[in-house]
């Protein structure tokens, strides 16, 4: 009976200590590596930064853009970020898809403004405010955009970009943002220069952003507006998320966003649901 209890006491110890020994060594165990979501940024000088500072190289990649503050956080890994100020649709296709592959899961577009010159609309109208005379130049590169909106010609443009990305990473989410607006829109009626600009200025994002949603749905592609996370905050706001410098009026930084306006489309794209672990 006496050598029966001692047995017992004997395995109650081993088992304890087997158990124990378990525990241990499951708590020594690393914790198992969340599965990042392979992630390439696309586009022109929105989706590169510029404007938000602290560039990496000379296409104005910034490390506040909003690629990079994506790839912050735990569900992201940032494999790179191709944009490159002053890039087109077909400067995308062209130089930056190469970065594509199949085992790529999200890639975020942001392109079309340069389809449409928008920086030459921007030079040349901001100059006609001061001097009347360069109107001519501000009415012809307007007009110019317009008809490329008006013709389907960026709609088509816009369309070719996303499915040649399709292409090139066919099991990829792709994600084509808008742009915000420059200027928060102002009342009708009012005819002084500045108010004419900011007219033709909401006129024109409008249709860019129309355009761009409009082939992201023809294509399958998701589309996230940021105007709205950008209401309130244009350059005529108290608080803008828009630079501009009238001490440097030259600065490429200018009528791009802040790093605020970067986190803004973060936010926006965040909350579209471009950023959820795949």
């Amino acid at each position: 009976m006496g050598n029966l209890s001692l047995r017992r006491r004997r395995a109650a110890l081993a088992a304890g200590l087997a158990t124990f020994a378990m525990a241990a060594s499951l708590a020594a165990a690393p914790a198992q590596a969340v599965d990042k979501t392979k992630y390439i940024a696309l586009g022109d000088s929105y989706a590169a930064g510029q404007g938000a500072g602290a560039y990496l190289d000379s296409c104005y990649r910034s490390e506040n853009s909003y690629s990079e503050l994506a790839a912050e956080t735990k569900a992201i890994k940032l494999v790179t970020k191709a944009a490159c100020s002053g890039n087109t649709t077909g400067d995308v296709v062209q130089t930056q898809l190469k970065k594509l592959n199949p085992s790529t899961e999200l890639v975020t577009i942001t392109a079309g403004g340069n389809n449409l010159g928008f920086g030459t609309i921007v030079t040349k109208c901001v100059t006609a405010m001061f001097n009347p005379a360069a109107a001519p130049d501000c009415d012809k590169a307007s007009n110019a955009a317009a008809a490329q909106i008006a013709s389907g010609k960026l709609a088509g443009d816009v369309a070719a970009m996303i499915q040649s990305v399709q292409a090139a990473a066919p099991n990829a989410r792709i994600v084509v943002t808008g742009y915000p607006y420059l200027y928060d829109p102002i009342a009708p009626g009012q005819t002084d220069p500045t108010s004419l600009f900011i007219y033709r200025a909401t006129a024109l994002a409008d249709g860019l952003n129309a355009t761009i949603a409009a082939a992201a749905k023809a294509t399958g592609a998701q589309y996230v507006d940021v105007r709205g996370a950008f209401l309130g905050h244009g350059i005529n706001s108290a608080n803008p998320w828009i630079n501009l410098d009238l001490a440097n009026p030259a600065s490429p930084d200018n009528f791009h966003p802040n790093a605020a306006g970067y986190e803004a489309y973060y936010s926006a794209l965040k909350a579209a649901g471009a950023y959820r672990a795949s």
